[in-house]
């Protein structure tokens, strides 16, 4: 008698071209080889001393269930408060905030409220490696926008003609990541034309809100009229107050927006982390903890750019975020991929390649570089690379 056998089910993946992020892959490369590691995003020293005796203070004193789904009042009214003291613009903290497990969370449960199977989405690329992801999972059709350097300048009349009957939602990000450009009054009254009579939505990327340099101020989508009612504006307190692991991010968004963004929302995460959220209300209290960031940030990137001024790298300073672009052209024409893991492995410094960011992969000699590192760890790291 013979005895049947059976077949493994084969799962199909709903995400067949996504693998290991490149952030993943080169942070691990950099702690395998002991390199500087200038290529994921995160700062490379401690927050305030006083915000983690506010977190301390909350954890010892019974602040450990649940937060409400969309956040515990007191930091939603906080943010409501500084909102609108730094742009103007209110926003009612019980129905039109929302506070998230992160800002790409608040990315993903955003495009989730409004992206319908077979609807398109205009993705501005070179474009943080989330958003494509969040579009196809929710059956959204990616089209692209291609920015070129030196200065990544958005093309308005591409963009128009990229748009058809089927586009649902265009995704920015300013200041943006990888390139560090930032947006200008003139692209938002561009968007704006191009939204209005339109049912088209917005997700606006600005974790990088308050990391601008020059002089420059950042303007939020929720500035302008037109383009708030329509727009999910998401935040990021773990970038702003250098706790990136505690995964806490933001959305600010009219009422018929937030109402369908939170049904998404508490089937993802529900709610997010308690005491850190009591912490963080009592933080925002004082303005001078996000008002220093823009000078103590450029000081990094000067530093940064100072060391590379004897090297062969070609750049343009950053406008905002904390992350540096340079041009390997005149040294080299490997790829930029396998340049970046070239240096990592023998001058011991990791940084990622900005053809990652692009759907086609595009090369044109970039690569990114994170300076929120301590200044000693800056000067060694452009040392290497002088030496290139």
């Amino acid at each position: 008698m013979s005895i049947p056998t059976t077949t493994r089910a084969a799962l199909a993946s709903k995400l067949p071209n996504v693998g290991t992020t490149i952030f993943t892959v080169m942070s691990k490369l950099a702690t395998e080889t002991g390199a500087i590691n200038l290529s994921q995003g995160f700062p490379g020293f401690d927050c305030s001393p006083e915000l983690v005796s506010l977190v301390e203070k909350y954890l010892r004193n019974g602040f450990n269930q649940y937060a409400p789904m969309t956040g515990v009042p007191a930091l939603r009214e906080a943010l409501a408060q500084k909102t609108f003291a730094e742009y103007n613009v209110a926003y009612d903290p019980e129905s039109e905030v929302t506070i998230t497990s992160g800002a790409t969370e608040a990315i993903f449960a955003a495009v989730a409220a409004v992206v319908r199977p077979g609807d398109e989405v205009i993705v501005l690329e070179p474009a943080y490696d989330s958003y494509v992801p969040a579009i196809e999972l929710n059956g959204g059709i990616p089209v692209y926008v291609t920015l070129t350097p030196p200065d990544y300048a958005i093309d308005w009349q591409l963009v128009s003609e990229k748009i058809t009957d089927k586009t649902r939602l265009i995704l920015v990000n300013t200041p943006h990541n990888p390139t560090g450009y930032v947006w200008t009054a003139d692209y938002l009254n561009q968007l704006a034309n191009l939204v209005r009579d339109r049912n088209i939505w917005i997700v606006s990327d600005e974790v990088y809100e308050h990391i601008l340099f020059d002089g420059r101020k950042h303007l939020s989508l929720m500035t302008h009229p037109e383009l708030q009612e329509r727009t999910f504006v998401v935040g990021s307190f773990g970038k702003t107050f250098h706790v990136t692991g505690w995964k806490i991010g933001y959305c600010l968004a009219p009422k018929e927006l937030s109402t369908e963004f939170r049904k998404i929302h508490q089937y993802l995460t529900f709610s997010t982390v308690t005491p850190i959220q009591y912490a963080l209300a009592d933080y925002l209290n004082e303005p001078a903890h996000y008002h220093e960031l823009p000078d103590f940030y450029q000081r990094k990137r000067d530093l940064f750019l100072a060391g590379l001024a004897g090297s062969r790298f070609t750049f343009k300073p950053a406008e905002g975020s904390f992350f540096q672009t340079v041009s390997y052209a005149a040294i080299t024409q490997e790829p930029d991929y396998a340049l970046t893991i070239r240096l990592t492995k023998e001058i011991g410094v990791a940084s990622i390649p900005i053809s990652v960011f692009y759907n086609q992969k595009n090369d044109y000699k970039m690569i990114r570089f994170c300076f929120a590192k301590n200044d000693d760890v800056l000067i060694q790291a452009a040392e290497r690379l002088r030496g290139l």
